[in-house]
């Protein structure tokens, strides 16, 4: 079996901001939509805080992936209304599943920011949305992506775009 690929797909800020409150800071509609191509039909990784955002977005998981929480609280009460999400402890637990899931070729770490500080070293490519605008008012970042810059150079792929004033990029970085 050929050794899966492990990505991040995230969105940050000029100083690599994430979010606020357990919310993102932006929702551009592009950006969005590209989360879904890329993790649709594969394997997504993601803390129970970043779940949880999605369930307050949303209002279910995620639909044509195999969603994956890792959460320390083995008596979350979101594990029983959620029986469809696979729920370990840990990410290496994480990863073991992800390896048996559909579409495991390419593994998705999808945060937060916790999750992606942890599974950096093990992460072969990073799909980025690089927002070039400081966060909306009363956005003050509270969590924030790890340094990656010395860690993936290899641009594969870089795409310009703006949003509501919002100027923002599409790069995909390959480990160096």
């Amino acid at each position: 079996m050929q050794k899966p690929v492990i990505c991040a797909v995230v969105a940050i800020g000029k100083n690599r901001e994430l979010g606020k409150d357990n919310r993102l800071l932006w929702k551009i509609p592009e950006d969005v939509q590209r989360f879904r191509d890329l993790t649709r039909g594969h394997p997504l990784i993601m803390g129970r805080k970043t779940f949880e955002s999605i369930l307050s977005y949303r209002g279910s998981p995620l639909p044509e992936r195999t969603n994956i929480v890792i959460s320390r609280n083995p008596n979350n009460d979101l594990r029983s209304r959620y029986s469809e999400v696979i729920w370990v402890s840990s990410l290496a637990e994480a990863l073991e599943k992800a390896k048996k899931a559909p579409g495991s070729e390419e593994i998705h770490i999808g945060g937060g920011a916790e999750i992606y500080k942890e599974a950096l070293p093990l992460i072969d490519k990073l799909y980025l949305t690089l927002i070039d605008a400081d966060p909306p008012a009363g956005g003050e970042a509270d969590t924030f992506f790890p340094p990656y810059e010395d860690q993936f150079t290899k641009k594969v792929y870089e795409e310009s775009h703006e949003w509501n004033g919002i100027k923002y990029k599409f790069v995909d970085l390959e480990r160096s």
